[in-house]
């Protein structure tokens, strides 16, 4: 893929998951009291790294991903997150290409593989903070920022830039001191 075509998805890509994410119409929730909560239920949908399934997991996997227990996920779908994460970025272009983190190209989609979120028991919790990597996830993290400089920033964050940002920098509310700490809606 050329690079102009690679920024045209990565482009694409983000103004899918901003144009997705965005409402502010609550007025369509029923009451919790009458939702029906007796039956069998099946989970649709994994997402505990925002925008890596709906990047890496080609369309006609997306239910079967979603499905899939987290402990059987880097098994059965790494080598395809491998060719996805190859096709789409420049950084793994050669043999050996690492990203920030040291993680070959076969590595790193073993790890996006496997949709959970580590939390550190003992330490900092955060997406990334230039030191600690992937030990949870702080409100306040720019996940889809970091998961472009890890998969377009190449060994330093200094390759493809354009492509490594999402420039969204901040919330747009503040988030607040006491539980439940999200902002509250506009």
């Amino acid at each position: 893929m050329k690079l102009n075509n690679i920024k045209i998805l990565a482009i694409s890509i983000l103004s899918i998951l901003a144009l997705a994410s965005c409402s502010d119409d609550d007025n369509n929730m029923p009451p919790m009291a009458s939702i029906d909560f007796s039956g069998s239920y099946m989970q649709k949908d994994q997402m505990g790294r925002p925008a890596v399934n709906t990047v890496f997991v080609n369309s006609n996997m997306k239910d079967a991903f979603n499905v899939t227990i987290p402990s059987e996920q880097g098994a059965n779908f790494a080598a395809m997150f491998e060719t996805n994460l190859k096709a789409l970025s420049p950084a793994y272009a050669n043999m050996g290409d690492t990203n920030a983190l040291g993680l070959d190209a076969a590595t790193f989609a073993s790890v996006l593989a496997t949709d959970v979120l580590t939390v550190s028991l003992d330490g900092t919790t955060t997406f990334y903070d230039g030191t600690n990597v992937l030990t949870g996830r702080a409100l306040a993290d720019d996940v889809i920022t970091v998961e472009l400089l890890l998969i377009f920033g190449g060994e330093d964050f200094s390759e493809n830039p354009s492509l490594s940002d999402d420039h969204v920098d901040a919330n747009d509310k503040n988030f607040l001191t006491s539980f439940p700490y999200l902002a509250n809606p506009w």
